[in-house]
């Protein structure tokens, strides 16, 4: 098993798990419907540079995930449950686990972990219903 050590590796790790992600039955229609076929080469590559920004400290990504995922919450009737998040979260750890071991693979696990969490409930807090208590 190899560490997680480039872009290189990155850039499998993200595109083996987002492969599995469109798969995904509760994943797969959410990701599909808001990233074009033709778009996720693009998407694949702007991942690569979040991951590689968070895991290696290279300023490279650029762009406000809360936004995207408060938006795609708006577009799916605000339907994005804790069970996706955890669905998401399942996918990335086995991905992660079957091709990397080490201090890396234990930290991309951990962040996200943290972002799920912090993804869900910034998404809770801009839906309607709570915004009215």
């Amino acid at each position: 098993m190899n560490t997680i050590k480039s872009r290189k590796d990155i850039h499998q790790l993200v595109s083996t798990f987002y492969s599995k992600i469109r798969k995904d039955d509760l994943l797969g229609p959410i990701f599909n419907a808001h990233i074009e076929s033709d778009m996720w080469p693009e998407h694949i590559n702007q991942l690569t540079d979040f991951w590689e920004t968070n895991l290696f400290g290279m300023p490279k990504f650029k762009g406000n995930p809360t936004k995207k995922h408060i938006k795609v919450d708006e577009k799916s009737d605000h339907t994005i449950s804790q069970l996706h998040f955890g669905k998401w979260l399942q996918l990335w750890v086995e991905t992660v686990n079957a091709l990397f071991v080490g201090a890396n693979a234990e930290k991309a696990i951990y962040m996200a972990r943290k972002m799920s969490t912090g993804q869900y409930i910034s998404m809770w807090q801009h839906r309607p219903d709570h915004k009215k208590q």
